[in-house]
């Protein structure tokens, strides 16, 4: 049965003995157990319990100085019962300190490590228990540095990938490489699109993995051929796969997975549960792995290695991101839509006219930044990324903003390390008031540092909706045409009221010193004659600014 529920985060890496033992500053050194060069330890823990069991989580590397052990220890089952308890709770190593309490490790010690194969490591007297654990955890973070930049390389390598002329097989290229097995692109009916890397069966498994199957699955069953294992990747898509694939509904490819554990390699998820976003297998000691691509049309990529080293699952999930949006626009006429839809307005059609290419008669324009704390500039993945969370893939990456012209009928939603900012739903030949209403909602957002800020969401109501909006326009051109040769000053005014005549919000929604916005506001006041201290001149103006 697959495991649905894979960690949002590659676990720290494992330290080898072999490393340990390979120590000359701690002068360890193995007098008992299996040389085994793989064993691999997660923690060290320190313990002078009788039986440790309960304190184990499995993985450590267990040492003691002997405190628990008495002097009539050796001549019965004490140190049998000892090491199998260990062994029991899933402890790799024990490491025992020689002195102060006793001069030699006990021999009766020695025989029962070596008959549960279990290592024996003598820690010599100048070496402190804290300084293995210091030791064990310092291999760890170099592991962990080493795997970070493993994973960084690999990120890197894939978005090149991405960007060449035959983008889908390159990138499955690169990732079928970067963790030595084969990566493979199922289409919405399951058939196999494209793949890359040597088909990989029971045999390229590791040694300690093949031994294990030999002993409880027998040798025929350990040399599964590359076939079997490409029938099981396979199977293992159709979990992930969902029933039915509605085009309005885009499945992301970073959201959470679901649990479905009834669900079987062999049997695609029921059609009324959701189906989980990846899921792993292991098959005769072959790594297998499938993630659903955020499509939404039943795309998935399957992963198939010998080995599952910590960062795999995060390379194998940035190449289900690039390939969900590689996937994007081979699976309808959207891609030729909308270019012929750039065509026609190139060539002048009216924006009225191409709407229909573009899959609707109402829009609304979200105008997105990087949060305050991103320190980064957006870039063409992040930009993509967001329009496919946003449900379009209409996207204008510009130096400071990333502007996504949506469907109305699809509700922007808040996004994590985005402000945004949204326009009121609006016909094609209003697109660009629904622009410089996106515009301004963003730098409300900013301003007042929230996350999603929607122009004009309580709509017209009140005295606002009793004025017809030609006299409402008319008016409004009446009242601020002392500005009309300013626009800078106008969208000052605009900013500091909506902003309830903060400086230092409106300073930072219009990224400039408060300093400027006093000046702009006390030149408003002078043009247009009036006090913006009052209440009810501030009211005249909003009404006036909104119909402008």
């Amino acid at each position: 049965m697959p495991d649905l529920t894979v960690p949002s985060a590659p676990p720290t890496p494992p330290v080898l003995l072999s490393a340990l033992l390979a120590r000359e500053d701690l002068g360890l050194r193995q007098i008992a157990g299996p040389s085994d060069p793989d064993v691999a330890i997660h923690w060290a823990h320190t313990s002078e319990m009788p039986d440790p069991y309960p304190y184990l989580l499995g993985g450590e590397l267990l040492l003691t100085a002997g405190v628990h052990i008495s002097d009539a220890a050796g001549s019965g089952t004490y140190f049998d019962d000892y090491v199998a308890r260990i062994v029991e709770a899933g402890g790799v190593a024990l490491g025992f300190g020689v002195a102060p309490v006793h001069d030699t490790v006990p021999r009766a010690l020695v025989a029962a490590c070596d008959h549960y194969d279990l290592p024996l490591l003598e820690v010599p007297p100048p070496t402190p228990f804290s300084r293995v654990a210091r030791a064990v955890w310092q291999l760890m973070a170099q592991a962990r540095l080493a795997e970070l930049r493993r994973v960084t390389e690999a990120q890197q390598s894939l978005a090149a990938a991405a960007s060449r002329p035959d983008p889908l097989p390159s990138v499955l290229r690169q990732l079928a490489q970067r963790v030595s097995g084969r990566a493979v692109l199922y289409g919405p009916d399951g058939t196999e699109i494209a793949g890359a890397g040597r088909g990989v069966g029971a045999a390229e498994a590791t040694g300690a993995e093949s031994g294990r199957r030999a002993g409880s699955t027998g040798a025929g069953d350990a040399e599964a051929s590359a076939g079997e294992v490409r029938e099981a990747l396979a199977k293992l898509a159709r979990v992930v796969r969902p029933p039915a694939a509605p085009a309005s509904s885009p499945t992301s490819p970073t959201s959470a997975p679901v649990s479905t554990s009834t669900s079987t390699p062999a049997d695609p998820t029921p059609p009324n549960r959701p189906a989980p976003t990846s899921a792993t297998d292991t098959v005769l000691g072959i790594h297998l792995a499938a993630y659903a691509l955020g499509t939404g049309q039943g795309f998935v990529l399957g992963v198939a290695a010998p080995q599952r080293a910590p960062g795999d699952h995060t390379i194998a999930s940035v190449a289900a991101v690039l390939l969900s949006l590689l996937t994007g626009e081979h699976q309808s006429r959207t891609g030729a839509d909308r270019s012929s839809a750039l065509v026609r307005l190139l060539l002048g059609a009216p924006p009225e006219d191409v709407a229909s290419l573009l899959g609707g008669d109402r829009w609304v324009v979200v105008h997105a930044a990087p949060d305050a704390g991103a320190n980064r500039a957006p870039d063409p993945v992040a930009a993509s990324a967001l329009g496919a969370a946003l449900g379009s893939a209409l996207i204008d990456l510009a130096p400071d903003v990333v502007r996504v012209l949506v469907p109305g009928d699809r509700e922007p939603a808040p996004q994590p390390g985005w402000t945004l900012g949204v326009s009121a739903p609006v016909a094609p030949e209003d697109w660009s008031a629904a622009d410089t209403q996106a515009t301004r909602a963003l730098a409300r957002a900013r301003a007042t540092r929230t996350p999603l800020v929607r122009h004009g969401s309580a709509g017209r109501a009140g005295l606002d909706a009793l004025v017809p909006h030609d006299e409402a326009e008319a008016h409004a051109r009446t009242l601020l045409a002392p500005l009309g040769a300013h626009p800078a000053l106008t969208e000052t005014l605009r900013t500091w009221l909506s902003l309830h005549g903060s400086w230092d919000r409106t300073a930072v929604a219009l990224a400039v010193h408060r300093n400027t916005v006093r000046q702009r506001i006390a030149r408003c006041a002078a043009l247009l004659e009036t006090d913006l201290d009052d209440p009810d001149v501030r009211m005249e103006l909003w009404f006036g600014l909104r119909h402008l």
